[in-house]
């Protein structure tokens, strides 16, 4: 009986450990989003009307990488999610997202330069 316990509580602790391991990696990863989406949203808002989206596919043909382009181009104009791009492109979604991340950065730099 002592070993059946003891057998639960290791299992208990290890689940606990996992799920707080997913947690944690959940919050970084919202964290990381968050920051960036002060950014995301005025561009998925600011695509709704036919002349913000020329003017948003100005900006993204400014943009001085073709993969970069053609990445913010299907997320965000063709609302795809990241893991379609990334199949598309023989890419990870990770690498998408990496990519994203400094596109939207260099977009932001560009309206407010």
């Amino acid at each position: 009986m002592k070993e059946q316990k003891t057998a639960y509580e290791q299992y208990r602790k290890e689940v606990y450990r996992i799920a707080w391991r997913v947690q944690y990696r959940a919050k970084v990863v919202k964290r990381r989003e968050c920051s960036l989406g002060v950014y995301e949203p005025a561009i998925t808002n600011f695509a709704t009307s036919s002349d913000d989206k020329i003017v948003v596919q100005q900006l993204i043909n400014d943009l001085p990488s073709s993969t970069g382009r053609a990445i913010i181009f299907k997320l965000f104009m063709q609302d795809k999610t990241e893991g379609e791009v990334a199949r598309e492109l023989n890419m990870t979604q990770q690498g998408v997202s990496k990519w994203k991340r400094k596109m939207l950065q260099e977009m932001s730099r560009m309206m407010s330069s």
